[in-house]
């Protein structure tokens, strides 16, 4: 792990090092001091500055001024804004999947055939055939905030929530709602591309699991312990394919996008750093529209 200049490790009880652990979350070892009072911070409390890392107390005290220029103001370890609430997104998308769960159940099943990704299939309900292949690309989107059944909804959103807070805080809120719309519009195009036309999918789990793969490239980057997050994503995938009626492709899919765009999220050099970083969701996002292309020429 990064130790900053002149903060020596702590020593265990048989010589062995040890790190210090953040000044807010006690459960948290790191080798990052803020470079202005020098106390431990973990990933979600440091806020990238001019020089090293800040702790989320002193970029609010702001060195008294409370009116830096903008380009001199801490940012985020990804370059993003930081906000009073770095949890604020994270909080809104629950919100909406829930809303979204809520209105399912008061309308039924018409509503979720309407907006669920489907390939191409008769819909007895709509008296019509329907699906991407028909027109409706929306349907990559709409799938995204629709769930199965409580249980769906409740793991989608716990994992949402553990995965996607801290991460949000590390990013800032536009890089890390690009990241999620991406992963999850590649986990839809993926789902599209490969499955069975007359197969309905439907979950936030595609954009879930590209915060696991960006999660896992911000924590190498920090040289953090990588076993932990690691062996989630292990079990995630014994999930994924040790039972039945999952869609394992939107979690490959949004797996790789994440990867691909956290990568970028996390290791953009800073003079171009907001270029290469929408350029390189630009890239997954054309992707998903080739993905899409090319299945429906096949289907019509």
């Amino acid at each position: 792990m990064d130790q900053a200049p002149g903060s020596p490790q702590n020593q265990g009880p048989h010589g062995a090092r040890e790190l210090p652990v953040c000044y807010r979350h006690s459960d948290r070892e790191t080798g990052i001091r803020c470079t202005r009072c020098e106390r431990p911070i973990c990933p979600e409390c440091m806020v990238n500055a001019s020089v090293g890392f800040q702790c989320p107390d002193c970029v609010r005290s702001g060195s008294g001024t409370g009116h830096a220029p903008d380009a001199s103001r801490p940012r985020t370890l990804a370059g993003g804004a930081v906000s009073a609430d770095p949890r604020l997104i994270t909080k809104l998308l629950i919100g909406v999947n829930l809303a979204v769960f809520l209105i399912q159940l008061s309308l039924g099943d018409r509503f979720t055939e309407r907006f669920e990704l489907i390939g191409q299939a008769i819909a007895p309900a709509l008296h019509s055939v329907v699906g991407v292949a028909e027109g409706q690309w929306y349907r990559l989107l709409t799938a995204m905030f629709l769930h199965a059944n409580y249980v769906h909804i409740l793991f989608n959103m716990l994992s949402l929530w553990w995965i996607g807070a801290p991460l949000e805080a590390a990013l800032g809120r536009a890089r890390y709602l690009a990241l999620y719309f991406a992963s999850g519009l590649a986990g839809s195009a993926l789902t599209y591309l490969i499955a069975t036309p007359a197969q309905p999918s439907l979950g936030a789990s595609g954009a879930i699991f590209g915060l696991f793969g960006a999660t896992a490239v911000l924590m190498r980057r920090l040289r953090y312990d990588m076993r932990p997050v690691i062996g989630l994503l292990v079990v995630n995938l014994i999930i994924t394919f040790g039972w039945g009626n999952i869609a394992w492709q939107a979690h490959i899919g949004g797996l790789v996008g994440g990867v691909v765009v956290g990568y970028a999220m996390v290791h953009a050099p800073r003079e171009r750093r907001a270029l290469v970083q929408y350029g390189v969701c630009a890239l997954v996002l054309v992707a998903v529209v080739l993905m899409t292309a090319i299945r429906t020429a096949q289907l019509t």
